[in-house]
């Protein structure tokens, strides 16, 4: 039985050769490469501004910071998404605040997000979780009214829009991740996008340790000034020409990626055992979700059978021993975020994923649901 795996990078023989040669030339940290991949960032998302950090925990971060969040403050997350999230508000001494999310979704609910706000509200971080969009009418309505700051956590949703904007020109920053399971991969690394100049300069000090000039700006050797107490989160050369190679390809392979889910949404529209999003928007379909009752029954099945899935998230934030510890949090207070810890499950969707292996995934997973 072949087996089926979770993600595939897509490096070609091409990129592995340009990889060599970048390598060789003696030139590995920031530099041109990362330049011409920041303005196909912006070419793609329709930001003004695009800047390469070292992973999208690392734009989250910067971003807070560039934000002004300080201890005191609260800022609101979504109970469902990765620990890095909620870990960027905490480093700077501010409060990560947990939201309750769509039961279907997975995405801050809205009208939660308005019960959790306090006259130390900051701000929110959204989460695209799985690389569909949130409710960015409402949310925008929402923190416009309190002038609070809007982050958005895109570290799935490269390619998604919210009607016809691109995920990440909604708030103040967008943050994307190139983890290798991600749409593109530069092995490690991230992106911040922006359309706004002064919160830009920001941004690209304190990457880098604060700095006011990269080398490329530099008139004179050694001249620069330190304007901040920033940090090393710098994305190499090599890592950027890798991550430039993937986006000039990434429209055709987004394309792909949206055919084979029309398979999955054929295969499973009919099963009333499976509930996955309406997918009304452009969707950058990092992966497939779906949400079944009797999930880890049929994690295991789909594991004994070779097939490669994983899921986002298995436990609820508020009830990492971290923060159920510091906040006395439990998970009554997030039902929704609860429900969809229990039963989500990703399946993959990536280019080199054939028809007739999806419609082996989707033929197990209808069997093994209709016979329990």
């Amino acid at each position: 039985m072949k087996e089926i795996k979770f993600s595939k990078h897509n490096i070609s023989a091409t990129d592995i050769s340009l990889l060599n040669k970048s390598i060789k030339s003696g030139w590995l940290t920031h530099g041109k490469y990362a330049h011409e991949f920041e303005k196909e960032l912006c070419k793609f998302t329709k930001a003004k501004y695009a800047v390469l950090v070292s992973s999208c925990t690392a734009g989250i971060h910067i971003s807070c910071i560039a934000a002004g969040f300080k201890k005191g403050d609260e800022v609101i997350v979504p109970a469902m998404t990765h620990t890095a999230t909620a870990h960027a508000v905490e480093y700077t001494g501010a409060r990560a605040v947990f939201c309750d999310v769509n039961k279907v979704t997975g995405n801050i609910d809205p009208m939660d997000l308005k019960k959790k706000l306090t006259r130390k509200t900051k701000g929110v971080i959204v989460v695209h979780l799985t690389g569909y969009p949130c409710n960015l009418n409402e949310i925008k309505k929402i923190v416009n009214k309190k002038k609070i700051t809007l982050i958005e956590d895109c570290a799935h949703s490269l390619g998604t829009k919210y009607k016809t904007k691109h995920v990440g020109n909604f708030g103040v920053s967008g943050c994307f991740s190139f983890y290798p399971t991600k749409q593109i991969t530069t092995g490690e690394g991230g992106a911040v996008v922006t359309n706004d100049k002064s919160f830009y300069k920001k941004i690209k000090m304190l990457k880098a340790f604060g700095i006011d000039k990269d080398i490329s700006e530099r008139k004179k050797q050694g001249e620069y000034d330190v304007k901040d107490l920033g940090f090393n989160y710098r994305l190499t050369d090599f890592q950027a020409l890798l991550g430039f190679r993937q986006i000039k390809k990434y429209n055709k392979n987004l394309e792909i990626k949206k055919k084979l889910s029309k398979i999955y949404i054929g295969c499973f529209s009919k099963n009333k055992k499976i509930v996955f999003p309406n997918f009304k928007f452009d969707n950058s379909f990092f992966i497939f979700p779906i949400l079944v009752a009797n999930r880890d029954k049929l994690l295991k099945f789909l594991k004994n059978k070779k097939i490669g899935v994983s899921v986002h998230y298995n436990k609820i934030l508020p009830l990492m021993k971290y923060y159920k510890k510091k906040y006395k949090l439990n998970k009554n207070s997030f039902p929704n975020a609860y429900s969809y810890s229990q039963k989500n499950i990703s399946l993959p969707i990536y280019p080199k994923l054939k028809k007739n292996e999806i419609l082996r995934m989707c033929k197990l997973i209808n069997n093994f649901l209709n016979k329990s």
